[in-house]
């Protein structure tokens, strides 16, 4: 019997049939012909690579498989990926860095499993990359990355090193009204960030370098209180130009907007989920000393209300900035540059998905965590939130 012919007896016994007693016979022929495993780690390969095709990125087939299989099999889709690696095509610096990113497998050695529990690990994870759906593709340019100055080839601006510095002290801090401050600050120097790389870009598009156009990357929303945290990163792209769309099946939302405006909003939706959890718990303990027992619709409640609080505090300090800088500015044209670039933003994303429905968070129905969510935020007045889209 030759190896390709046990694992394409394998694969048509158990890939097409989701029945239990399919994937242990096809497991059973696998275990027991060890001369098949580099033709079924091949394989593995090519469904990585189809994954590409279908819009796929390394950092969304590992949340997908952690979201709908084990820890085993996040180390197996790991190891394909990085295999595959070698035999792609680059495709820029934010696809090299979630390779980067990839769990490591010597850090977390999967425990010793005999050949027939491995094999029926390998069918499993198969079968859910053979059903992957297609996702709107996110590479605009030939590289991997939007057309546009090279980010690869460019330091980290002094801007992005001190909103890094000010949101780190702002995640440390024990006070959550020196936490508010301190993000606030960060959102001031990412509109003034964005401002200067708006001019920037539109000074090398009038020396004769091609134009800088918006990209597109995901992120992440993990469960638990997932609506409440899209809630939150949709209020976050918005004060920072960008725009949202969250894919609830698949856990994350993509985010469309110019470079530099999308490194802000990585960093500051990853701070502000952090400072949020650190003030969750510690309301949850002041309504425990106080007698009260604290519930999920506590904490959805409060991840609500710390959003949309959240929300508008960002766009006040952004729109804050813009308006100094652009009163300030020496450049008449910055008012035309920010305009048309708001306009290709939202031409990008209604090319991505010229279909999204609207929905109104759910489950914030619990007075005491709305009122400590909003508390944690601040004490601005609220303002209009946009419904959130979802593609």
């Amino acid at each position: 019997m030759s190896t390709p012919s046990t694992v394409d007896r394998a694969f048509e016994t158990a890939l097409y049939d989701t029945a239990d007693d399919a994937l242990d016979t096809a497991a059973s022929l696998l275990a027991a012909d060890p001369a098949a495993d580099p033709e079924l780690a091949r394989r593995g390969e090519e469904f990585v690579a189809t994954a590409w095709r279908r819009g796929w990125q390394p950092a969304d087939l590992v949340r997908i498989v952690r979201r709908e299989l084990d820890d085993a099999h996040v180390r197996l889709v790991a190891a394909l990926v990085r295999a595959q690696a070698p035999h792609d095509r680059a495709r820029g610096p934010r696809w090299a860095a979630q390779l980067d990113d990839l769990p490591d497998a010597d850090a977390t050695a999967p425990p010793r499993t005999d050949r027939f529990s491995h094999a029926t690990a390998v069918l499993e994870l198969y079968r859910l990359l053979l059903r992957l759906p297609g996702l709107e593709p996110l590479e605009a340019g030939a590289a991997g990355e939007a057309p546009g100055r090279d980010r690869e080839n460019r330091p980290e601006s002094r801007a992005l090193a001190r909103i890094r510095a000010l949101l780190a002290k702002a995640e440390a801090t024990g006070y959550p009204e020196e936490a508010e401050a301190l993000s606030a600050k960060a959102q001031e120097l990412m509109a003034r960030h964005s401002v200067d790389e708006a001019l920037l870009a539109a000074q090398a598009q009038g020396s004769g370098t091609s134009p800088d156009m918006p990209g597109a990357c995901r992120i992440g929303v993990e469960p638990p209180y997932e609506q409440a945290k899209a809630v939150l990163l949709d209020a976050v792209a918005d004060a920072n130009h960008c725009r949202a769309v969250w894919n609830e099946p698949f856990g994350f939302s993509t985010v469309v907007g110019f470079e530099a405006d999308l490194e802000a909003v990585e960093l500051l939706y990853t701070s502000l989920l952090v400072q949020a959890e650190a003030a969750m718990t510690k309301a949850e303990a002041g309504q425990r000393a106080g007698g009260r027992k604290r519930t999920k619709s506590f904490r959805q409640s409060f991840l609500a209300a710390y959003a949309h609080r959240a929300g508008t505090r960002l766009r006040a300090a952004a729109e804050a900035a813009t308006e100094a800088a652009t009163t300030g500015a020496a450049d008449a044209n910055l008012l035309p540059v920010l305009a048309s670039r708001e306009v290709a933003v939202t031409d990008r994303v209604e090319r991505m998905f010229p279909q999204t429905t609207t929905t109104r968070l759910r489950g914030a129905a619990d007075p005491a965590g709305w009122t400590e969510g909003t508390r944690a935020a601040d004490a601005a007045r609220v303002g209009h939130h946009r419904p959130l889209k979802r593609g």
